[in-house]
């Protein structure tokens, strides 16, 4: 048998052509291609300004930053999602408090936002966790009333929808990201929106150093001016190669929802007929992209997750185990004041994600649902 990966990019030959035109064109850092890729993600993702940056992270920070979160105040974040959701507020000297998530969706609620909310708090962090998108509306009536600023952090986010629009367009500022395993990829890279001119353009700078003049200005320039650094930036760029890359992936992007989610169904057909199995499911309030497809192998299935992965693997299907939890990490486990967060920790302990991606046969695809019908036909042996 072949190797089932847990998820594959979909790159081609348009992809090619593209990085081909920068090379031959000889600018290959951040220029023209970034500019027109920062234009058509913003007008996609239906917001005024975007600025494209070296990761979600980098954008996690710079929003951050531009929001005037800093030392002494308290962020918001989840625990139940990659540790950089965490990390940002502390690159700021902020506090990250961890707060719980909603079982079926994976993600912050207002209500789970506000058990801690206090007097420090600035800022929260939401998160569209594996595409699936948050209820920000009700966040809003919470945050709103406080002057507490709601960052999104759409790293999963890309093609999922919330009442009709994109994720992160209702947000004060939203970060996203290129990685491969996200439906858009640049190899790395990552973007921030936001609606406020203000911090776009001081995002701008401070992703290039804080220079005063752009570099690809300068490059225009046969007297190019003098620069003046007025505060402290940082190299956050994207190269003009990524950009290219990002710009078809762009206009793929409604062909690899419409597959992805044509697979999440097929998936969801069978996995909701097994006992013990609990598939992720469209909330009511939007249309997640299924970035990842994850299940949760409830208590009264006879193997544990665990087991699970053992005979995916015997199957040759490579999963994973499901979002970790921040808070139970070394660099945070002393940090956050015994945080009760036991929906984090029970979905951290009883997730998994199991293989999706824009090429993913039919074939392939049977074989991952038999491996665990075959899960459910031990239980059924077990218990007779």
């Amino acid at each position: 048998m072949s190797r089932i990966n847990v998820m594959k990019p979909w790159l081609g030959a348009d992809e090619v052509l593209a990085v081909t035109e920068v090379i031959e064109s000889g600018w290959v850092a951040q220029g023209p291609r970034v500019a027109r890729f920062e234009t058509e993600f913003a007008a996609h993702m239906q917001v005024d300004f975007a600025v494209a940056t070296s990761s979600c992270t980098s954008a996690l920070h710079l929003a951050l930053i531009v929001a005037g979160i800093g030392a002494g105040d308290e962020v918001i974040v989840p625990s139940f999602s990659f540790i950089a959701t965490a990390n940002a507020p502390t690159y700021v000297g902020a506090r990250p408090v961890f707060a719980d998530v909603d079982l079926t969706t994976g993600n912050v609620t207002a209500q789970t936002v506000a058990a801690v909310v206090s007097a420090q708090t600035r800022a929260v962090i939401i998160v569209d966790q594996g595409g699936v998108p948050v209820d920000l509306l009700s966040l809003r009536e919470l945050c709103d009333r406080q002057g507490i600023v709601i960052i999104e952090d759409a790293a999963c986010g890309a093609g999922s929808t919330y009442h009709g629009r994109s994720v992160g367009a209702g947000a004060d500022i939203a970060a996203w990201s290129f990685h491969p395993r996200k439906l858009l990829t640049t190899g790395e890279g990552g973007m921030l929106t936001t609606n406020n001119r203000d911090w776009a353009v001081r995002a701008r700078q401070l992703r290039e150093h804080a220079m005063s003049v752009s570099a690809s200005d300068r490059q225009g320039s046969l007297l190019a001016a003098p620069e003046v650094y007025a505060e402290v930036g940082y190299n956050y760029r994207m190269t003009d190669l990524q950009a290219a890359v990002g710009i078809v992936q762009l206009g793929k992007l409604p062909e690899i929802v419409r597959r992805r989610r044509e697979l999440a169904e097929r998936y969801a057909g069978v996995i909701d007929g097994i006992p013990g199995l609990r598939a992720v499911a469209d909330p009511e309030w939007g249309t997640g992209n299924f970035q990842s497809f994850w299940i949760d192998v409830q208590p009264d299935f006879a193997l544990d997750r665990e087991g699970v992965l053992a005979a995916l693997a015997d199957a040759e299907v490579s999963a994973r185990r499901g979002i970790m939890a921040a808070h139970r990490q070394p660099a945070y486990r002393d940090r956050c004041d015994g945080a009760v967060l036991p929906v984090t920790e029970y979905l951290t302990d009883h997730t998994l994600i199991l293989p999706l991606y824009h090429d993913l046969t039919l074939a392939d695809q049977d074989r991952v649902l038999d491996t665990l019908v075959v899960a459910a036909s031990v239980q059924k042996c077990g218990a007779a």
